[in-house]
C-alpha cells in the first residue's frame, strides 16, 4: 500500500499503517479479482477495503487452511479466542491484533455496524460443524453471515444515497458466494462439504451420493444450471443498488459485479466440469472489465478528488 493512500486516508500511526499493509496484503495475495476491483476506489478509501478483507481471510483461515493439522473443536477454541478478543478490542476502541488493529480503526471511522461482524463470526463456526444444507433457507443463515454481510460492512465506505443500497450489496454478496458454490463443488467436496441445498438437487434427481461419484450427469448439469439461473436472478437485482452508491465507488462495484458474477459464465465455459476443471475469469476478461471502469474511476477521481473520503478520523490514527 503506498503511503500516499494511508496519507489520504488519514493513517497516520506506524503501528496502524503496518497493521493496514498486512491486510492489504492479505487481499492482494488471496483476492485477486477483489483487489483488482478495489484499486478502482478513491485512494482515501483503498486501505479500508482492504481492512475488511484482511479480517473476513485470517478468520477464514483458521477455519480452512492456517490451521489445517488441527481438529474441528481445536479450530473452533481458535476462533473463538480470536473472535472474542476482537469484540473486546472493538468496545475499547482499540487492538494490539496485526490484523485486527486496522480492522477496528475502519469499523470506528465508518461507524459500521458490530452484528455484521457477529453474523460472520457465526457463519464461520458453522463450517467447523455442518457439512450440508436442506434447504436453501438453510444455506442463507450461512450465506448471510459469510458473505452478504461483507457487502455490508463495505456500504457506508462507498457512502450510500439512498437506505435500498444495503439491501442490494446483501443480493450482491450473496450472488458472489453462491457463483463460488457453483465453481467449487469439488474443492468443497474435499473438505467434506457440500454447499448447494439438498432440496434443490433432489428436484433435479441428484444426492450428495451422485456429487461424490465426482462424474457430470445430465442431472447435475440441470441442477448446476438452476443455481446459475439464481445467481444471475441476484445479480440483477443488484445491479440498482450500484447508482445508489457515491459515483466515486461505482466503479470499482460495477467491475466486482461483472467479474465475480462472470464465474457462473466461466463454469459454462467449461462445459459444467466442475469436477474435474476450475472456472476461471481470464485475464483478457479482467482486462476487458478493469480499463472501462478505470477511465471511469479517473473521471470520478478528478471531479471529486483522489482522495475523496468523508471518513470520521479520530486523534492519533
Amino acid at each position: 500500500m503506498s503511503a500516499h493512500e494511508l496519507d489520504l486516508a488519514g493513517v497516520t500511526n506506524p503501528a496502524m499503517r503496518d497493521s493496514y499493509e498486512r491486510c492489504r496484503q492479505l487481499n492482494a495475495d488471496h483476492g485477486k479479482t477483489y483487489y483488482l476491483a478495489t484499486l478502482l476506489l478513491p485512494a482515501a478509501k483503498r486501505p479500508y477495503v482492504h481492512a475488511l478483507y484482511g479480517f473476513a481471510r485470517y478468520a477464514d483461515e483458521i477455519v480452512d487452511d492456517l490451521a489445517s493439522t488441527l481438529g474441528d473443536a481445536q479450530k473452533a477454541e481458535w476462533l473463538d479466542s480470536w473472535a472474542d478478543k476482537f469484540f473486546v478490542d472493538l468496545a475499547r476502541g482499540h487492538s494490539d491484533d496485526p490484523v485486527c488493529m486496522a480492522v477496528v480503526d475502519t469499523v470506528l471511522r465508518w461507524n459500521i455496524p458490530i452484528e455484521y461482524f457477529h453474523a460472520f463470526i457465526h457463519s464461520m463456526k458453522m463450517d467447523l460443524t455442518v457439512t450440508h444444507y436442506q434447504t436453501y433457507d438453510d444455506l442463507y443463515e450461512y450465506v448471510y453471515g459469510s458473505a452478504a454481510v461483507i457487502g455490508l460492512q463495505m456500504v457506508p465506505i462507498l457512502e450510500p444515497t439512498a437506505p435500498e443500497a444495503f439491501d442490494r450489496a446483501k443480493d450482491l454478496g450473496v450472488a458472489f458466494q453462491l457463483a463460488n458454490f457453483v465453481r467449487d463443488v469439488g474443492e468443497d467436496l474435499d473438505r467434506g462439504r457440500v454447499y448447494l441445498p439438498l432440496d434443490d438437487l433432489a428436484r433435479f434427481n441428484v444426492g450428495r451420493a451422485d456429487l461424490e461419484r465426482r462424474i457430470l450427469t445430465p442431472d447435475i448439469r440441470a441442477a448446476l444450471e438452476f443455481q446459475i439461473a439464481r445467481v444471475r436472478q441476484l445479480e440483477e437485482q443488484s445491479r440498482a443498488g450500484i447508482a445508489m452508491l457515491h459515483p466515486s465507488s461505482q466503479p470499482c462495484i460495477e467491475a466486482a459485479r461483472i467479474l465475480y458474477c462472470g464465474i457462473v459464465d466461466a463454469v459454462e465455459d467449461i462445459n459444467y466440469q466442475v469436477f474435474t476443471q476450475r472456472a476461471t475469469v481470464s485475464k483478457r476478461r479482467r482486462l476487458a472489465v478493469a480499463l472501462p471502469a478505470l477511465g471511469r474511476a479517473v473521471v470520478a477521481s478528478k471531479r471529486y478528488g483522489a482522495g475523496h473520503t468523508q471518513g470520521l478520523f479520530p486523534t492519533g490514527s
